[in-house]
């Protein structure tokens, strides 16, 4: 039999396992530019090669064009086994002209996130659902008798 020490030790780190696999893990997730660096990009005055420089890269622009940039950071907690869950967003959203010079720089929080509902709809298509008799039907006449060694190009 096992001792009541060892039994004691083993309780021990089955508490300590269950207790440490319960706390929670957060992830920082992108690249936030510090306050002191946004306070030096002025609009009117910064093009898009003097925000690269000062910023770095944005993490995603504009679908349509490239008149806004976006630097995205977040902070996700993880406990467990359940669902992810997102505790802070910071957006950082520079808008350019044309000539690519900056006209406004804004700060968005997660509050400011809206949820988007998706749509289970089908676009509908040309054409008809065939049946499996009139697909193998449909084929029928459609092979080439000759092989592929034999097949003239073009015929």
């Amino acid at each position: 039999m096992h001792s009541k020490s060892t039994v004691r030790f083993l309780l021990a780190m089955a508490f300590l396992g269950t207790a440490t696999a319960c706390e929670p893990v957060v992830d920082l997730r992108g690249n936030l530019p510090t306050p002191e660096r946004l306070t030096e990009i002025k609009p009117g005055r910064f093009t898009k090669s003097d925000v690269t420089a000062l910023l770095g890269t944005p993490a995603s622009t504009s679908v349509f064009g490239d008149e806004r940039w976006y630097y995205i950071s977040s902070k996700i907690e993880t406990i467990a086994f359940f669902k992810p869950e997102e505790l802070e967003r910071q957006v950082v959203v520079i808008d350019f002209d044309r000539t690519g010079t900056v006209t406004d720089v804004r700060k968005l929080t997660l509050q400011d996130g809206k949820d988007v509902t998706m749509v289970a709809r089908e676009t509908p298509s040309a054409g008809r659902d065939l049946s499996i008799l009139e697909q193998l039907l449909g084929n029928v006449g459609k092979f080439n008798s000759k092989g592929k060694d034999d097949a003239q190009p073009g015929g």
